[in-house]
Formats: C-alpha cells, structure tokens, sequence
C-alpha cells in the first residue's frame, strides 16, 4: 500500500505576468518568485496555493479567493484587496497592507481570530509594530465575540458543538475574558488601565466618606478623591483604615503597576 500519494500540486517557477487575468483558476499551485505589476485579477481562484518569495507590486485583486493560501516572503507593496476571500490564510514575512484587516477579514469570528493571529505575527516578522496593534485589536475583538456566541449564540453551528458544560465553560471564559478587557484591554490598552485605577480611586473616596462619616456633598467627595490618589500610591496612611484595607490597595497598587509595565513592554518588544 502506497502511504504517500501526489496531491496534485503545480509549480510555477520564476513566471511573470504581463496581463489581467479575469476569471480563471490557479488552486493547488506552487508559486517561486512570481513577478507581477500594475496588473488586474477578477474572480480569480488561487486557493490552497503557496506564493513563496514572490513580488506582486501595485495589483488590484477583485473578488479573488485566497482560501487556505500560503504567502511566505511575498511583497505585495501598493496592492489592494476588495471582496476578497481569505479564509484559513497563513501569512509570513509578507509585506502586505493592514487595510485588509478592515474590509477583507472572513466573517466567521473563529476563522477572523485566526487570520489577525496570523497577520499579527507577520507584521512582527517585518517590524511592523502599528500594523501589529491594528492586528492585536482585530484578533482580541474577534475571541470575544467568538466567546459570546459559544454560550449564547443560537446558530446551529455553536449548539451543536458547546453543548451541556462545554457552554457553562466558554461563559466563564468569556466572563473572564471581558472583565480583562475592562480593566487593561486585556494587556493592550494603557487607556482601559488608567481607568480602572480611576475607578479604583473612586472605590476610595467613597470608602473615605463612608469611614469618617462625613457629610455627602460635592466638595467633601472631591476632598477625599484628592486624598484617594496618595492613600493608594502609599505616601498618606491614614490610621483610621484598618491593616486589612491597606493591604488591599498595596495588593491593587501590586497589579496595577505590574500591568503597566507589562504593557510597556509588549509595546517595546514589537518595535
């Protein structure tokens, strides 16, 4: 019995193409080095091929589908995308637009986060650090709205597979997922963290009042909303808060601090 059989994949080797192609099919091939310029594809099938080390410069695909598509080390520099079909798509060190992350991401949630994770690390591979973020933010909406269909979604494809405690799980999943994204983006947004720091500070006016009792007003809370910010930086501590209070905001001011630097660093790393 022969294991391995031919999968029927063609190779095009150092090809160049000189005109438009309007409706035709290249799946299943093998593209080297495949040079094209200025050049027009309208419903043109490439799906399941491999573009490897190829410059397609300046072209205007048109409602191509680009399903399953391999693209290593192509430049597609000045190119655009519109109505285009990349579902299962796998880039890397491919210079590509990040427009394609608004108008040409596949409608699926799960097949969309995997196409931004993708896209992600490609433009980390090329040093892209803006089209990264742009990326990171299309891949964390997506796991959140995949999440949220898991357990609440009535299409027919999420009850037949989260079913019973498979449910129960992708709620508490993304239960934990949105309130990450509440507090810090989860570890993407410097904006999200500060406010919830704010609310924290809040938490301790409010707290403030309420343990020295004093009168409900507007210029009483903003006297303790200034105080709020040292008591939980640690340079004023009062002695009417108990150790155990103190303690919880040195442990919020711990995770805090940690999750800015921590934000810090991701944004460093992907320069």
């Amino acid at each position: 019995m022969n294991t391995f059989i031919e999968n029927g994949r063609i190779t095009l080797a150092d090809k160049r193409i000189d005109s438009d192609i309007i409706d035709d099919k290249f799946e299943n091939h093998l593209f080297l080095r495949l040079v094209a310029k200025e050049q027009r594809f309208t419903k043109v099938s490439f799906k399941y091929s491999i573009f490897d080390n190829s410059y397609l410069r300046k072209c205007e695909f048109d409602s191509c589908d680009f399903t399953g598509c391999k693209f290593i080390g192509t430049n597609f520099t000045g190119s655009t995308f519109t109505g285009c079909k990349f579902d299962y798509a796998i880039f890397e060190r491919t210079n590509i637009t990040s427009d394609i992350l608004n108008t040409e991401c596949p409608p699926y949630e799960n097949v969309k986060k995997s196409f931004a994770q993708s896209l992600r690390v490609n433009y980390q591979q090329i040093g892209d650090s803006k089209s990264v973020n742009k990326a990171v933010n299309v891949e964390l909406q997506a796991t959140i709205n995949h999440l949220y269909k898991e357990w609440n979604s009535n299409e027919s494809y999420y009850r037949k597979k989260y079913t019973g405690l498979n449910r129960i799980r992708s709620f508490l999943k993304w239960l934990e997922f949105h309130i990450l994204d509440f507090i810090w983006g989860n570890g993407e947004s410097i904006v999200k963290m500060f406010r919830g720091v704010f609310f924290v500070l809040l938490f301790i006016a409010c707290y403030d009042m309420y343990i020295l009792n004093t009168e409900l007003s507007l210029g009483n809370f903003l006297s303790s909303l200034c105080n709020s910010f040292p008591i939980f930086l640690g340079v004023f501590t009062p002695e009417y808060y108990s150790n155990l209070h103190l303690s919880i905001i040195v442990l919020v001011r711990v995770i805090a601090v940690s999750f800015l630097i921590s934000i810090i660093i991701k944004r460093f790393n992907r320069r």
